[in-house]
């Protein structure tokens, strides 16, 4: 029983040396360098300190981390100094019976420990307010503007750019992990535009030392000056989702003669490209023929939409769909007894990513003749069609 009664008092009096080997044991553990294999993501390894920043703003937040984390580390060796120093000194002796003089109060004590977290707050909500105003401030006329829209995965970057024909803008959407690319130039303000066509994603580039939200219906907005010429990846870091993993972009920051020399050349391309022939259906793809087997393809080169948007049958036929998923990108088929997804679902396919996965379906044609429904449960915006039935 003295054997037990001695270890735990030695437990007892252990305890702040057994907390102190377990909080550097953590940070240890946390500081081991790991690189990052993503392939379009910051290439720094992690460190305890940040990272390299390359944006005039994000150095205004870097800044005021080592003054946080000093005042910090302040505050907690003198609050767990004072808890041991306390538990040491004041410890019951082993042949003390009866209780010390008590205290009740000490107005001086009270009044310092009250005004020195209240000075100590004040002075960082003072200097993180000054930070914040300068970091979220928008510029009258920004250099450049890009529109970055999220959606289920992926991003598009899209600008107006002069040379252009009214109405047309240079846009580019990312396939995967590969992502698109966003081009910028150096030292110059750059207004990022966000928008979210289906939940809420987050626009975050770790090297720019910062992240927004992008919100359905709504336009949220920043402004950045990078400093330093560089590739720089960058990644959805709100979770959205089945394929969130994989919402990966890059900002690439050139000089201002090459970011001209880009520009001239995009505009140049797209304006070579010829505008598709008007259909009667705008924007939509070929009809597929009707027959024992109808094929509808999602390409590599377009990871985004069904090769085929009207699939024609005989009423009360038999119907049999190949789907093919040739992107990286999670998709399936689903067909609804409707003009829209609250009607009910006839048949589906599985929602898996591609390359190479191929998956066919049979089912009934609705009775009716009439136009119904069909799109992917993934890209429920982007990846729709009808099936037209016939007589």
């Amino acid at each position: 029983m003295r054997s037990i009664q001695a270890a735990y008092r030695i437990i007892r009096r252990s305890g702040p040396l057994f907390l102190a080997v377990a909080a550097l044991t953590l940070l240890a553990a946390c500081s081991n360098i790991r690189t990052n294999d993503n392939p379009t993501s910051d290439a720094a390894a992690p460190g305890f300190m940040p990272g390299e920043v390359v944006t005039a703003q994000g150095a205004e937040s870097a800044g005021l981390y080592l003054p946080v984390f000093i005042v910090a580390v302040a505050v907690f060796i003198l609050v767990e100094g004072l808890v041991i120093a306390i538990a040491l000194l004041f410890r019951r002796k082993r042949n003390e019976t009866a209780l010390p003089a008590q205290t009740h109060g000490n107005n001086k004590l009270e009044i310092l420990w009250t005004a020195i977290p209240f000075v100590v707050v004040l002075a960082m909500f003072v200097g993180s307010y000054g930070v914040i105003q300068r970091v979220e401030a928008v510029t009258e006329d920004p250099a450049v503007t890009w529109d970055a829209t999220a959606f289920q995965w992926q991003w598009t970057f899209s600008t107006s750019a002069e040379g252009m024909p009214e109405g047309k803008a240079l846009s580019y959407t990312g396939a995967g992990r590969n992502g698109p690319e966003m081009v910028i130039p150096v030292n110059e303000t750059v207004r990022i535009r966000l928008h979210a066509q289906d939940v809420i994603h987050a626009f975050y580039v770790p090297a720019f030392f910062y992240k927004k939200d992008a919100v359905p219906g709504r336009t949220n907005q920043f402004e950045v000056v990078v400093e330093k010429p560089g590739v720089y990846g960058g990644q959805c870091a709100e979770f959205c989702g089945l394929a969130h993993a994989d919402m990966y972009f890059t900002v690439r920051a050139v000089e201002r003669a090459e970011f001209d020399a880009w520009l001239a050349g995009e505009v140049e391309k797209a304006n070579a490209t010829p505008t598709p022939a008007p259909t009667a259906e705008p924007g939509a793809s070929p009809t597929a023929p009707a027959g024992d087997v109808t094929k509808v393809v999602t390409t590599a080169d377009a990871p985004l939409a069904f090769d085929v948007a009207t699939i024609t049958a005989k009423a009360g036929s038999s119907i049999t769909v190949e789907y093919h998923n040739d992107s990286t990108i999670p998709h399936n088929i689903a067909f609804f007894a409707g003009a829209d997804a609250t009607a009910p679902r006839i048949a589906a396919t599985e929602v898996k990513p591609g390359p190479g996965d191929i998956q066919t379906i049979t089912f009934d044609v609705p009775a009716e003749p009439g136009d119904y429904y069909f799109h992917c449960d993934v890209h429920p915006a982007q990846m729709i069609g009808t099936l037209k039935v016939t007589q």
